[in-house]
């Protein structure tokens, strides 16, 4: 099992990563997302709180360029759970959660991002409030885009102070490959100031843009979040 921090410090660029998990004093379920960039359309982001949930929006308005594939929600509640992605598959999980569907069926519908040739995958993440949590990746096969290859995980009552990160790339390249194998196990530390802070600092200083994190008590579903803004 990987520190995660010490993981994130080792990659500069993991793109964007979804960290869930329980909470090293075992009192809460655990759920981080940052994106980092390198195109000017990229970096010109910041994570704004919309109600329960969280979206994108430009830094710098005037800069904005395509927002389709920049401007979503990363995070929505849906009663006691809380989807964590990196795209509009937020809103297909949303939907299909609340016509009575399930997290998998939801993103059947949905492939990586079209953004040859890098075919960004789609990464998602599906926490329940008593800190089991469910993960997902859509992406390309072997950087085909005539073929995609869905991926779900499931993950019950995790230990405190553990978790599972997935992030989009394996590491910079030009193009970055996409992330291959399983979400990877991870240890952590700390409550949520100290936590937030650690991980925001161990990712790449120059390609980071923004980080969500939220720890959910699991005795009566209170939450707390933190965001922070490279661009603020």
């Amino acid at each position: 099992m990987e520190n995660v921090f010490d993981l994130l410090r080792q990659n500069d660029y993991p793109g964007r990563g979804i960290l869930l998990g329980r909470s090293a004093d075992g009192e809460h379920a655990v759920a981080a997302y940052f994106i980092m960039g390198r195109s000017e359309n990229s970096c010109n982001r910041i994570f704004v709180p919309e109600g329960d949930g969280l979206r994108t929006q430009a830094y710098d308005p005037s800069k904005l360029q395509d927002p389709s594939l920049v401007i979503y929600a990363p995070v929505r509640v849906l009663g006691e759970r809380t989807i964590v992605t990196n795209g509009d598959q937020t809103d297909t999980i949303y939907e299909a959660l609340s016509q009575g569907g399930s997290f998998e069926d939801a993103l059947r519908t949905r492939t990586f991002e079209p953004d040859p040739p890098i075919y960004t995958p789609r990464i998602s993440g599906l926490l329940e409030q008593n800190g089991d949590y469910r993960l997902s990746i859509l992406k390309s096969g072997e950087g085909d885009p005539s073929r995609t290859c869905r991926f779900f995980y499931e993950y019950q009552n995790p230990q405190a102070g553990t978790g599972h990160l997935i992030h989009v790339y394996e590491r910079d390249g030009n193009p970055p490959a996409s992330f291959s194998g399983e979400p990877v196990p991870v240890s952590f530390t700390g409550e949520i100031e100290s936590f937030t802070h650690a991980l925001w600092e161990s990712l790449d200083e120059q390609k980071k843009i923004s980080l969500f994190v939220r720890f959910i008590r699991l005795q009566d579903g209170r939450a707390e979040t933190r965001i922070v803004n490279k661009h603020s």
